[in-house]
């Protein structure tokens, strides 16, 4: 049975007291958002000893990590290294996108290793399995695509990215379309080129309620994937995208209906003026779920600098109300990214999602911002590098940046205008 199904039943498990305590909100709350589809807790029914993380309307704004082995670059243990950093610096989930190796096997360490949900692509792996046989995405059958589902659910999987949307309603609109990038998104671009080649509706589409019998019996949440995302600013909002977001949003009913818990992925690359319009008509169309955003990235022209491009689209995204902010590293468009890039990426996507929060909830998350204010008032360094959101990168760059002057650092040094006042012994 679902968490969905035992909400609508009046059954609320224990854990759910948990995650109103971390979210501070009442379990009320926490049960209203589930049963109106706003809020969500991906958690297979097999991972019992893995973190709850609620992810929805009302809550702390949440991040995920895409990790994950290629071709040119498969070494497992590193992988998982990159995992187990990706939550030390403040990850809430991790996604196993790896392309190449023992795919089971790195999956198993990986539910192993991380104590918070974990997704998938299991188109992936689907295809990789005919890569391995010489042969290619096409030549997959109706049932493996459903087998690869079974099996991934089945060793743990807390949410998968099925690229549903793209359909041959929304592949008719895009080959009229006059695109720069045409499709980014690998899943999408896998799902497409299976439907090219066989002139046959995407089986994810098609027969979407054997999906759900799957997930449900597993209670994996469906990240419905957003197969036809915009891959430069050029593309952003166009017809191809709003297309496969109203059918995402037909998509998503069904599957609430059913009980599987669902959220909607949404763009990746996003000018600035049109992010707010974004996230509303998600909200409209469909109905409030959580959306699940790349980003967005709000300039194409920052290769080394996307994890910042991001996290200025991501800040605005999430404060317009969107939930869920997939990290992007130093590396997005130019190679697999290694652990410093992995850092660097969720801390970004982090300071986003609290910048976002002091906006969405203020009265709590505001609480940082003061008490780091009043350390910097008093000139207390230990206690404002406590207060920070990477602590150890700030220590190390206080630790070269000692004054001779007392209680000051050299920016400012003697000229320190908060010691310069002290010494003015203004009352306050």
């Amino acid at each position: 049975m679902s968490l969905l199904t035992d909400i609508r039943n009046g059954n609320i498990p224990d854990f759910i007291k948990n995650v109103a305590e971390t979210e501070k909100v009442t379990v009320g709350f926490i049960k209203k958002g589930l049963l109106d589809g706003s809020i969500i807790i991906p958690r297979n029914i097999k991972r019992v000893d893995a973190e709850t993380v609620a992810i929805g309307k009302g809550l702390f704004t949440k991040i995920n990590a895409n990790i994950g082995t290629s071709k040119d670059k498969l070494d497992v243990d590193y992988e998982i290294s990159k995992a187990i950093t990706s939550v030390k610096y403040g990850a809430d989930a991790v996604m196993d996108l790896s392309t190449w190796g023992d795919l089971s096997y790195i999956r198993k360490r990986m539910l192993e290793e991380v104590k918070k949900p974990v997704g998938t692509v299991p188109v992936y792996e689907i295809a990789y399995n005919k890569l391995k046989e010489g042969k290619n995405i096409e030549d997959v059958t109706t049932d493996e695509f459903f087998d690869v589902i079974e099996k991934q659910a089945s060793e743990g999987v807390d949410f998968m990215t099925i690229h549903s949307g793209v359909c041959r309603e929304t592949m008719k609109i895009f080959e009229k379309n006059s695109r720069i990038m045409g499709i980014v998104s690998r899943g999408g671009a896998l799902t497409a080129r299976w439907m090219y080649k066989n002139k046959k509706e995407n089986p994810y589409f098609e027969h979407f309620e054997r999906l759900l019998e799957i997930l449900l019996k597993y209670d994996v949440t469906l990240s419905l994937g957003d197969g036809m995302r915009p891959g430069c600013i050029a593309d952003a909002t166009d017809e191809v995208q709003l297309k496969e977001l109203s059918i995402l949003g037909e998509l998503a009913d069904r599957a609430f209906e059913k009980g599987v818990q669902v959220m909607i992925e949404g763009p990746g690359h996003v000018p600035l003026n049109q992010i707010e319009f974004n996230m509303k008509i998600q909200q409209v169309i469909c109905k409030n779920k959580p959306f699940y955003v790349l980003g967005p990235l709000v300039t194409d022209i920052a290769p080394g600098y996307d994890h910042i491009t991001s996290a200025i689209g991501g800040a605005i995204a999430a404060s317009n109300g969107a939930d869920f902010l997939c990290y992007v590293t130093p590396a997005e468009h130019l190679k697999l990214p290694d652990i410093d890039d992995v850092r660097e990426g969720v801390i970004a996507s982090k300071i986003a999602a609290h910048a976002s929060d002091i906006v969405k909830r203020p009265e709590v998350s505001m609480l940082k911002d003061l008490n780091m204010s009043k350390h910097r008032r008093k000139r207390d360094w230990k206690k404002q590098i406590e207060c920070a959101i990477d602590p150890e990168k700030a220590q190390a760059l206080h630790d070269v940046g000692v004054s001779e002057v007392e209680d000051v650092c050299t920016m400012c040094s003697g000229l320190c205008p908060i010691k310069i006042l002290d010494e003015m012994e203004v009352k306050e």
